[in-house]
């Protein structure tokens, strides 16, 4: 019975994999899994008949997997265990006595136990190649970045104090780099919790599915200010972590939010205003229902001299304004007496969406100063109470930079909705759209734009924070320099003077095949300095075993892919880097001194498929808003449907790692280290903590102490990173997930705080939580 049931069982893997492996072959891939399904089925047949000839089948199979795994992808192990995990689990099991006692002559008295040659050795070779992978990366590259002060007193931007936080990236820069020192490499690995507030808004069963927590908190003299998911405005002592005042907006629920979530909040000092009276200082509020809120930062009351009774409706003078399509859940930036402010548009609603515009109001009265609507950039004067602004024009839902010295505000743009549709795009939109655009804070003119992907049809927007530093030459000179992360995986490093390269940009062929209402350009921009990864190909699918990553092998043949850029199509599309993006709204940190940069790149495959409007099917009811899955764009002649590119177990079909670190030298734009970067704790049934490379969503925040704080990866680590080498330090677990950006700051008496925020991120999957904690040194 125990040799029927293996046979039983090695036939109908053999006729899975003989079934797949056919159609694998069919579509013009490997015959390796058809090879595999005959074995299986030869060997079930043996077993049937009671041969001994099924162990030197099956054992010669074993070498001859080894041998197609390694020519295919060397000696990986994170590859190379799925490839061969089973096959060497199944020969193990065939060596067992039970079955080998059975195999032999029909004549049972004439029957001896097989031997154990023909699996043993195939086995032996076969455990040895693996933990000879085990203990050989091929993927990390080592290397150091230079330790050299390059500028011994770098312009950091505005007039923030050394111990303080006062923008979402520190500075007006967008650095997210701190010059204290207390906390350095040799003493990082003794941090310990010093306090933890709960805040008290965590997420709800009838919230909308990306319902996350990316705050930045800021710390101004003595206090900290976060906002919450749902948009509460809260300070907390610095010292302590106890609450000093908490508003809740009242934003409430709408199902057609596509994020819930707030990343920051707005600090202000009056300098006309007498120290000590009532908003005098002020915290800025953008919340979930396209409201910005004016706050006492003292003590959380409402500044009513704002706006309207401390309250500036950002609907206003919009064309459409369904409820849920329009918000800002990034925090605005204050420059030259004005507040700026852009806003997310729903990605692939509708057609009629509100307009991306960017728009300053007077910081005091919330009187609207200019106006810049990227589908009718000429016109900045501001515009009447009955005129509308441009629909679905380019939006802006990340963080600006500002440089007050050259007058300017660099914004991240993104992308006309539908996001893959590109029929009927105006020439303004075509400029604009996925770019980084420079507007003159007086004025809202643009000084300069630099395109990142022509006529957009992957939902490529520019999602980061654009970081300003000064470069210093080999000859000693500056150059004012923007550093701009891309979803494709490019680093801009532009003269932010005028938006001219730096490092090269180049242009490079891009595929076609667009569907016939539509087109693609002929070519894209590339930087110099790039993550991108390689394109991909069917060697690149991964599994748990040969038979999901057959499944995604099969998927990939089935995809229409040519390589980046591929267009979208009715058959599906594999976009890869996808629109989780290679870097995202967490950017990256430089440390001005040394002029250096870390960032986090990741690798996740997407997939998209336009559907004909004939072929969707009405709006269920209930439902909530999502990037994932079908996406309506009412109005339009296809919906599409997105999601990444998953096996049937629901684990990526790509190879890891899906995550990495990495660290380069901005003045010569050379890469020297990029590590594989979080572990799979959080990611499977059992907490296993494999080292494996997983995706993550979030930013780093740079020490003068030599230190790299990041969290964002999908398991619950905040963890601390040696810049010059990208070699782990030190980490801490996190009651919920960190997908946000941490920060630090010193009290007066010199002692240093690490704080980061845990609430999880909703289409990541990472634990809920309210959670706000603070590391220092022990006394």
């Amino acid at each position: 019975m125990f040799l029927t049931i293996t046979a039983v069982i090695f036939g109908v893997l053999g006729l899975v994999l003989g079934v797949g492996g056919a159609q694998l072959v069919l579509l013009g891939g490997s015959p390796y899994f058809l090879i595999a399904g005959l074995v299986f089925l030869g060997t079930a047949l043996l077993l049937f008949l009671r041969r001994v000839e099924a162990l030197w089948l099956y054992g010669l199979f074993i070498l001859g997997s080894l041998i197609w795994a390694v020519s295919e992808v060397g000696l990986d192990w994170w590859q190379l265990g799925p490839r061969g995990g089973l096959i060497v689990v199944l020969g193990l099991w065939l060596m067992l006595p039970a079955i080998r006692r059975q195999l032999g002559p029909a004549d049972r008295r004439l029957r001896v136990a097989a031997g154990l040659l023909p699996l043993a050795v195939p086995v032996v070779i076969a455990t040895i190649v693996a933990l000879i992978s085990l203990f050989t990366d091929s993927y990390d590259r080592d290397g150091s970045l230079p330790t050299e002060q390059v500028a011994a007193a770098p312009e950091l931007g505005g007039d923030v104090p050394d111990s303080d936080w006062h923008q979402y990236g520190r500075t007006p820069y967008g650095q997210r780099y701190s010059p204290l020192t207390q906390i350095d490499t040799d003493n990082v690995q003794d941090l310990k919790i010093a306090w933890t507030y709960q805040t008290g808004d965590v997420k709800l069963p009838e919230d909308v599915g990306e319902t996350t927590y990316q705050v930045t908190p800021l710390k101004v003299d003595d206090t900290l200010y976060l906002c919450t998911p749902h948009n509460w405005a809260i300070a907390v002592d610095a010292e302590t972590g106890q609450e000093k005042w908490k508003y809740d907006p009242n934003a409430g629920l709408e199902p057609d939010r596509q994020h819930q979530t707030c990343r920051g909040v707005t600090y202000y000092r009056d300098p006309a205003a007498t120290e000590g009276t009532v908003c005098a200082e002020r915290v800025y509020l953008p919340t979930s229902d396209a409201r910005l809120i004016a706050l006492d930062a003292d003590t959380g009351a409402i500044c009513e001299s704002f706006a309207d009774g401390g309250t500036l409706r950002l609907e206003q003078n919009m064309p459409y304004n369904p409820a849920g399509y329009y918000y800002s859940t990034s925090p605005p930036v204050i420059a030259a007496g004005k507040i700026i402010i852009g806003g997310a548009v729903n990605d692939n609603y509708s057609t009629q969406s509100p307009s991306g515009v960017i728009r300053a109001f007077d910081v005091d009265t919330g009187e609207l100063v200019w106006n810049w609507d990227s589908g009718n950039p000429t016109e900045t004067a501001p515009i009447g109470p009955d005129e509308t602004y441009t629909a679905n024009s380019p939006n802006s839902w990340s963080i600006f930079s500002v440089d007050e010295a050259l007058g300017l505000v660099y914004i991240p743009l993104g992308n006309q909705v539908p996001d893959q549709l590109g029929m009927g795009r105006s020439e303004s939109v075509e400029k604009y759209s996925s770019s980084i655009v420079a507007l003159d804070i007086n004025t809202g003119q643009d000084r300069w734009v630099r395109q990142t992907v022509h006529h957009d049809l992957w939902d490529m927007d520019v999602p980061a924070q654009p970081v300003l530093l000064d470069l210093t030459n080999e000859n000693g000179e500056q150059t004012p320099a923007l550093i701009g992360p891309t979803k494709q995986g490019d680093i801009y490093v532009l003269d932010r003077r005028t938006g001219e390269p730096i490092i090269p940009v180049r242009e490079i062929e891009a595929p076609g095949g667009a569907i016939p209402e539509d087109f693609t350009s002929p070519t894209q921009p590339i930087s110099d300095l790039t993550f991108r990864p390689q394109t991909m190909t069917e060697s690149n699918m991964w599994g748990l075993t040969i038979i999901d990553q057959m499944m995604c092998r099969i998927q990939f043949h089935q995809l229409k892919y040519e390589g980046q850029y591929t267009p979208p199509s009715l058959e599906g599309t594999l976009v890869y880097p996808g629109n989780f993006g290679t870097f995202n709204w967490g950017s990256v940190a430089v440390d001005p001194e040394r002029q250096v940069m870390f960032g986090m790149p990741t690798y996740l495959a997407f997939t998209s498929k336009l559907v004909p409007r004939s072929e969707i099917p009405p709006k269920e009811e209930g439902a909530t808003g999502s990037e994932q899955g079908l996406n309506r764009n009412e109005g339009a002649p296809y919906g599409v449907v997105m999601g990444p590119f998953l096996s049937p177990l629901g684990i990526p079909c790509q190879a890891p790692p899906w995550g990495t670190i990495a660290g380069l030298d901005l003045r010569t734009g050379q890469i020297a280290y990029q590590k594989r970067n979080g572990t799979v704790y959080d990611m499977t049934p059992l907490p296993l903590p494999f080292k494996v490379g997983v995706p993550g969503i979030g930013g780093p925040m740079i020490t003068k102490g030599g230190v790299v704080f990041l969290g964002a990866a999908v398991d619950n680590y905040l963890r601390a990173y040696n810049l010059t080498t990208g070699e782990q330090l030190w980490e801490s677990r996190l009651p919920a997930g960190g997908q946000a950006t941490p920060m630090t700051y010193a009290l007066d008496n010199g002692k240093q705080y690490v704080v980061m925020v845990a609430g999880g991120h909703g289409s990541v999957g990472t634990t809920p939580g309210d959670y706000v904690i603070a590391y220092t040194l022990p006394d």
